[in-house]
């Protein structure tokens, strides 16, 4: 669906249930995202967003969801995708969790600036925003790279591991 010098996003399917358990099991992926859930809870959450043979329109509320894989070896490196809210907002709220052995390797930032480029010129998204939990720099850092502002600070908006955490807001507007 999306290609990078490196990379291919293409749409999650059925098979990559091992892929996205695997990413929600695993402490060090999910640590900023969420508490580990049961794998009941987590296949749910995989059916939701999973494509299987039904094409992905940006006017549906849901989230495009894109496996990362490395073009060369043909491994699946993490996940990328967005969330729509085309009407009446055209707005898309980014998301992504890159395996643990292939953080650092520049996935994120290479697959992160095609799905914005992908968002708002050929999906012409208005504004793209991203939640990052206050303390995780490396998203933080990567997406201020990428051109998006640091909106505001939602304090004590989410509970992971037992404690509260503030969410930290950014957003990229698409140059009219």
């Amino acid at each position: 669906m999306i290609d990078t010098p490196r990379l291919l996003l293409r749409l999650m399917t059925e098979l990559d249930w091992p892929l996205f358990l695997k990413l929600h099991t695993n402490k060090q992926a999910i640590r900023w995202v969420s508490d580990i859930m049961t794998e009941e809870d987590i296949y749910a959450k995989f059916q939701q967003r999973c494509h299987g043979n039904a094409p992905w329109n940006k006017e549906q509320t849901q989230w495009l969801t894109l496996v990362i894989e490395n073009k060369q070896t043909g491994e699946a490196v993490g996940l990328h995708g967005f969330f729509a809210m085309w009407c009446p907002y055209q707005q898309a709220e980014v998301g992504f969790m890159i395996l643990p052995e292939f953080q650092g390797m520049g996935y994120a930032k290479e697959s992160t600036k095609a799905l914005i480029d992908f968002a708002l010129f050929e999906c012409g998204f208005h504004k793209l925003i991203a939640t990052v939990s206050e303390g995780n720099e490396a998203s933080f850092g990567l997406l201020t790279a990428l051109g998006f502002e640091h909106e505001g600070t939602l304090k004590d908006n989410f509970k992971i591991a037992g404690k509260w955490v503030n969410d930290q807001k950014l957003a990229l507007i698409a140059n009219n």
